[in-house]
């Protein structure tokens, strides 16, 4: 059975309700585009019913922290940003105490890049609760000091900790070192050289954007960014970088790494991805020329709709 056929029949046999949009590319061409309709939100604000097409904006999550190392590697190799072995708390010098604190020396912005910050940081908690530090930064006065004042618990760069506070760090730097708000580079610097002109970005309650979760993307302009990712940056994000942030540096579970800000699968059909609340996934075959985008509504629960839709994709 061909590729769209097995997706048609997971979608017909009603084995992926909270399935939203699918796109496929291989070689560099679009392969296959499903789309589905059903409830959304954008972050916690319901959108109601919505009819997805082509052009549909959808949020990304997550995804968005695996955008923001795409950027990061951009304002690097423009000299904008500091290398991922500079200092991490210096790049904020108005917290002086911060900056003084023997506690936070060691901390690097490749450890932000890594979750591995060691830091006291739990987002295991629903999205709708500062019991979750995200959210808890989110309603913080200052979300870069909150960050950066959590108490270490363990030694940085030894352990993967889920942190959407260590993608905020790095928003935070690139906007300071381009000069502009992060939603602004990122148009210029990576969206319109690929042709992406319609996207979105929500704001956090410090007027802000969500470098962790907030970027809204056609699934159509997803997979395109995976594709770059796929052709080593084209130019638009050095190459060198894209091996940097590639490479595992630290475990999560068997078979399952992470670089900067993106996993990384390994065994028999390895692959990247970035993953987003809800069942968002991009994934990336480096070896097969395929880039698989997935887009779906089943925000904080079980993502079954994105993997019936993606076992349908890559069953051989």
């Amino acid at each position: 059975m061909a590729m769209a056929e097995r997706v048609d029949a997971v979608l017909r046999a009603g084995a992926a309700p909270g399935f939203h949009g699918l796109v496929v590319m291989r070689g560099g061409e679009v392969v296959l585009e499903r789309y589905g309709a059903g409830v959304d939100y954008r972050l916690g604000d319901s959108l109601g019913h919505v009819v997805f097409d082509r052009d549909t904006l959808h949020d990304m999550r997550s995804v968005s922290k695996s955008i923001v190392a795409l950027l990061y590697g951009i304002a690097l190799g423009d000299g904008l940003v500091p290398e991922p072995g500079a200092g991490l708390v210096a790049q904020f010098p108005e917290y002086r105490d911060l900056v003084g604190d023997p506690e936070k020396a060691h901390l690097t912005v490749e450890h932000a890049l890594t979750m591995t910050l060691g830091l006291e940081w739990n987002e295991d908690a629903p999205y709708t609760s500062t019991a979750n530090s995200e959210i808890a930064m989110e309603f913080a006065p200052d979300r870069y000091r909150y960050v950066l004042e959590r108490p270490v618990v363990e030694e940085a760069g030894k352990l993967w900790r889920y942190c959407g506070g260590a993608t905020a760090l790095l928003g935070g730097i690139i906007a300071r070192g381009t000069g502009r708000p992060l939603e602004e580079y990122a148009a210029t610097a990576l969206f319109r050289p690929l042709g992406i002109t319609d996207f979105d970005w929500s704001k956090g309650m410090h007027g802000a954007v969500s470098a962790a979760a907030g970027i809204r993307l056609r699934p159509v302009d997803l997979a395109a960014i995976g594709q770059l990712v796929l052709d080593g940056g084209r130019g638009i994000v050095p190459g060198e970088w894209l091996q940097e942030m590639l490479r595992p540096r630290v475990n999560i579970a068997e078979g399952f790494e992470y670089g900067y800000q993106w996993y990384l699968v390994t065994g028999d059909r390895p692959h990247v991805k970035g993953i987003g609340n809800g069942g968002q996934e991009l994934l990336v075959f480096t070896g097969e020329e395929l880039v698989v985008a997935v887009t779906a509504g089943e925000y904080d629960g079980d993502t079954t709709s994105s993997r019936a839709v993606l076992e349908a994709v890559l069953t051989e």
